[in-house]
C-alpha cells in the first residue's frame, strides 16, 4: 500500500511536467510567447482537464459541458497542451509545434473562433473572468427555467485562472462584486499568485489583500500553500469549491512563475520571453524531466484520454436524461429544443414588432425601443439583459419578466449595476455560454467608452451581444458636454464585425431589432444602438426592410439637384430642410441612413441607385464628421464638444436646423466640399 502513493505522486509529476514543458518547447520554437504562467499554473490545468472538468473532446459543444476560461490569456500554451493531451482535434502536436504562426490553431491568445475547445477569446487581462461569471450566469438560469425534480438537464460548472493583472484590472472588481451579489455558486476561480508582473514584483505596485477583497464580495475563499507541487491540496480545494452551493469561490493558489527553471523562475524574465535552449535544458534537468522535445510519455496520454472517455460517457448519460425529460416535460423540453439545441427563432417572432405610419404618434426611439424589447420578450424567453443602473433612461426593463438575482434565476432582467465595462464582458459570457441566449445590455451612449474593450471583444470574438445605448448626441441636453456623445458613434463604426445602427422613428427601430436579434441568434454577432432621448416624427418609407438595406430614401426624387443623407434625429431636420429647398424650386431626394454596415454590405447597384455619384451629396449627423467622406460630398456635423442647454436648443446652436442645413446644401450644389458646418459657430 505504501508503494501506490509514490506511484500516484510520480504519474502526477509526469503530467503535470508534460504540460510544462509542451508550453516551454512551443514557445521556444516559435521565439515567442509566454512560458511562465503555463508552468506555474500546470497542476491547476492538470486537476481540472485530469479529473474535474466535464467535457467531451469528440464534441466540443456539448451542451451540458463544463466551462473553462483562461484569464490569463498569455499563458495559452496551457491551455493548447491540455487540450491535446485531452485528445483534442483542434490541437495535434504539430498545431503545438505551430504556436503564434500564421493559420495555425494555437494563436498568441485564445481564440473562441479559431480553436475547438476554447470557450471565450482572452488577453485583455481581467476579462476572460468576467466572461467566466457571465457563463456562470447563463448556467444559473437555464438550470432555473428548465431543472425540474430529478431532471437537472443544466448542471455544470464554470472554472476560470486568473493572475495578478487581471486581479489589478478595474473590470475584475466590477464583475467579480457582481458574481458574490448573485451568489453564483457554480463559479470556481483559481487566482496563480505568483507576485510577478512585467515591471517585476507585484509589490511594487499592489499590496491589497485579495482574499478579504472577495470576501468583501461575497465570495468564498480558499487558500493552496504549494501550487508548484501540492497536488492534493488544489484537489481538496476543488472539493470544497464544489460544496459551497450559494457563493462563488476563489482558490488562492501559491505559484512561481516559471516553476523549475534554474535562473528565470520567479522573476519577470520568465513572463514573456522564451526560456531559450540552454535555460530549457537546465529545466529538464531541475525538474528530471528526460523526455526530448514535444515528448509526451504514453502513460500521460493515458491518464488525460481516460477521463474525456468518461466526459463521453457522462454525454451519453445526459442524452438518456434528455430523452426522459422529452416525455416527463414536453412543452419545455419543446422550447429547449428550439432555443438550445436547433439555436432557431421562433416562427412570425417578427410580426410581433411595431409598424407605424406617419400619423401613428412620435415618440422618441428609445421608447419605441422599449416597445420592441417587450414585444420580442413575449415571444423569445432566451432573451435576457439589463442596463448598467440605467433602466429608466434606457427603458429596457421586460414587462414579462421578473429580475435575475440570487432566489430567482429563472428572471430575465439582469441588474447590472453601475458597472458598463464588466456588464459588457458578462453579456458577452451568456453568448459565448453557446446555448441560444440572446443577451442585450444597456447604458448611455457616451458611456460606452467604458466598455469599449467588451464591445470591441464582442465583435472580434463573435459574441451576439446587442448594446443598446440611448441618449446619443447633444440633444441629451442640459447634463451637457460630459454626457454628450460627439465622437462617439463614428468611432463605434470604426469596429470591425460590429454593425452599428442610428434609428430615425418607430419603423427605424423595429428594423434595428430585428437586425440584431437576427444577428445574436443566428450569426452570433453584435449589434449597437444608438436612441433619442429626444421625440422623433414617423417618417414616409421608412420600414424594416429599408432598415435592412443601411439607407433608402425617405423623400425620393427622380432627378435630384441634392441629395440630403441623414441619420436618427437628422432625418427629420433634412426632411424640413427638402421643403425649404423645394420652395426654392430645388429636387431634392432624402436618405435615412440608420446603418453604414449594412448599407456597405448592399450590391453596388442599389448602393449607386440611392446615392448616385453625379448628384451632390450633404451629410447631416450630430457628430463627428469623420468618415462622411465615404458617402458624401460635404458634411454638416459637430466637430466640438457640446454645451449644458436644453436639448433643442443645443441642436439649434450647433447648427442642426433646416436655415443651416438648406445654407450648407447651396454650397454644396454650387460645388463646396468638405467640412461645411462643424458647430463651432456655436462656441463663438
Amino acid at each position: 500500500a505504501k508503494a501506490v502513493v509514490p506511484v500516484r505522486e510520480q504519474l502526477d509529476s509526469d503530467c503535470v511536467n508534460s504540460i510544462r514543458f509542451l508550453a516551454v518547447d512551443a514557445i521556444n520554437k516559435s521565439k515567442s510567447g509566454h512560458p511562465g504562467a503555463p508552468m506555474g499554473q500546470a497542476p491547476i490545468g492538470y486537476v481540472l482537464y485530469a479529473e474535474e472538468l466535464k467535457y467531451n473532446p469528440a464534441d466540443p459543444q456539448w451542451v451540458n459541458r463544463d466551462r473553462f476560461v483562461l484569464s490569463s490569456g498569455h499563458g495559452c500554451m496551457l491551455q493548447y497542451s491540455l487540450l491535446h493531451l485531452a485528445g483534442y482535434d483542434s490541437v495535434s502536436i504539430e498545431d503545438i509545434k505551430q504556436f503564434r504562426q500564421w493559420g495555425s490553431k494555437t494563436p498568441g491568445h485564445p481564440e473562441n473562433f479559431v480553436t475547438a475547445g476554447i470557450e471565450a477569446t482572452t488577453g485583455p487581462l481581467g476579462m476572460g473572468i468576467s466572461n467566466a461569471v457571465g457563463l456562470a450566469a447563463a448556467e444559473a438560469h437555464l438550470s432555473a427555467v428548465y431543472n425540474k425534480p430529478g431532471l437537472p438537464l443544466v448542471d455544470h460548472y464554470t472554472y476560470a485562472i486568473m493572475g495578478d493583472g487581471c486581479m489589478q484590472e478595474g473590470i475584475s472588481h466590477e464583475s467579480c462584486s457582481y458574481a458574490g451579489h448573485l451568489g453564483l455558486g457554480k463559479l470556481i476561480a483559481f487566482y496563480d499568485d505568483n507576485g510577478i508582473t512585467i515591471d517585476g514584483e507585484t509589490r511594487l505596485s499592489f499590496s491589497e489583500d485579495v482574499g478579504k477583497r472577495f470576501q468583501a464580495y461575497g465570495w468564498q475563499v480558499l487558500e493552496v500553500k504549494d501550487g508548484n507541487k501540492d497536488v492534493g491540496a488544489i484537489r481538496s480545494a476543488v472539493k470544497a469549491a464544489k460544496a459551497c452551493k450559494d457563493k462563488p469561490t476563489l482558490i488562492r493558489v501559491k505559484t512561481t512563475i516559471g516553476y523549475g527553471s534554474p535562473n528565470k523562475a520567479n522573476s519577470h524574465a520568465a513572463h514573456g520571453a522564451p526560456l531559450g535552449a540552454d535555460e530549457a535544458k537546465a529545466t529538464r534537468e531541475s525538474l528530471g524531466w528526460t523526455h526530448g522535445e514535444f515528448e509526451v510519455p504514453p502513460n500521460v496520454y493515458e491518464v488525460f484520454r481516460a477521463h474525456a472517455k468518461e466526459g463521453g460517457a457522462r454525454q451519453a448519460e445526459w442524452n438518456k436524461l434528455w430523452a426522459k425529460y422529452q416525455e416527463q416535460e414536453p412543452e419545455l423540453a419543446k422550447q429547449f429544443q428550439r432555443v438550445v439545441i436547433e439555436n432557431k427563432l421562433p416562427e412570425g417572432w417578427a410580426d410581433k414588432l411595431p409598424k407605424l405610419t406617419p400619423a401613428d404618434k412620435s415618440k422618441a426611439t428609445r421608447l419605441w425601443s422599449q416597445d420592441c424589447l417587450n414585444a420580442i420578450a413575449e415571444v423569445c424567453p432566451e432573451l435576457v439583459g439589463g442596463s448598467a443602473d440605467l433602466a429608466p433612461s434606457n427603458m429596457t426593463l421586460m414587462k414579462c419578466s421578473g429580475d435575475f438575482l440570487q432566489g430567482s434565476y429563472a428572471g430575465r432582467n439582469f441588474r447590472f449595476g453601475i458597472r458598463e465595462f464588466g456588464m459588457g464582458a458578462v453579456s458577452n459570457g451568456l453568448s459565448l455560454h453557446k446555448t441560444g441566449l440572446m443577451p442585450y445590455c444597456a447604458t448611455f451612449t457616451i458611456f460606452t467608452d467604458y466598455m469599449r474593450n467588451s464591445i470591441r471583444l464582442a465583435a472580434l470574438a463573435k459574441c451576439g451581444t446587442i448594446f443598446v445605448t440611448t441618449h446619443d448626441s447633444i440633444a441629451v441636453g442640459e447634463d451637457g458636454p460630459t454626457h454628450q456623445p460627439i465622437e462617439t458613434v463614428p468611432s463605434l463604426r470604426m469596429i470591425p464585425d460590429l454593425v452599428v445602427i442610428r434609428p430615425a422613428d418607430g419603423n427605424e427601430t423595429s428594423g434595428a431589432y430585428k437586425v440584431a436579434v437576427e444577428r445574436s441568434k443566428l450569426e452570433s454577432r453584435p449589434t449597437l444602438m444608438a436612441l433619442s432621448r429626444q421625440t422623433l416624427p414617423n417618417l414616409p418609407n421608412s420600414s424594416i426592410a429599408n432598415v435592412e438595406r443601411g439607407a433608402y430614401a425617405v423623400v425620393e426624387s427622380a432627378d435630384p439637384d441634392i441629395i440630403l443623407i441623414g441619420t436618427g434625429s437628422e432625418v427629420s431636420v433634412c426632411m424640413e430642410a427638402a421643403k425649404q429647398l423645394e420652395a426654392k424650386g430645388k429636387a431634392v431626394r432624402v436618405v435615412s441612413m440608420p446603418s453604414w454596415e449594412l448599407f456597405r454590405a448592399q450590391p453596388q447597384d442599389y448602393k449607386d441607385k440611392v446615392l448616385p455619384k453625379v448628384v451632390p451629396k450633404l451629410s447631416v449627423e450630430a457628430a463627428v464628421t469623420m468618415g462622411w467622406g465615404e458617402w458624401a460630398d460635404g458634411f454638416v456635423g459637430i466637430d466640438v464638444f457640446g454645451a449644458s442647454a436644453p436639448g433643442d436648443t443645443c441642436m439649434d446652436k450647433f447648427g442642426f436646423n433646416a436655415p443651416n442645413v438648406v445654407a450648407c446644401a447651396e454650397r454644396c450644389m454650387a460645388g463646396a466640399t468638405g467640412v461645411l458646418s462643424d458647430g463651432s459657430q456655436a462656441k463663438h
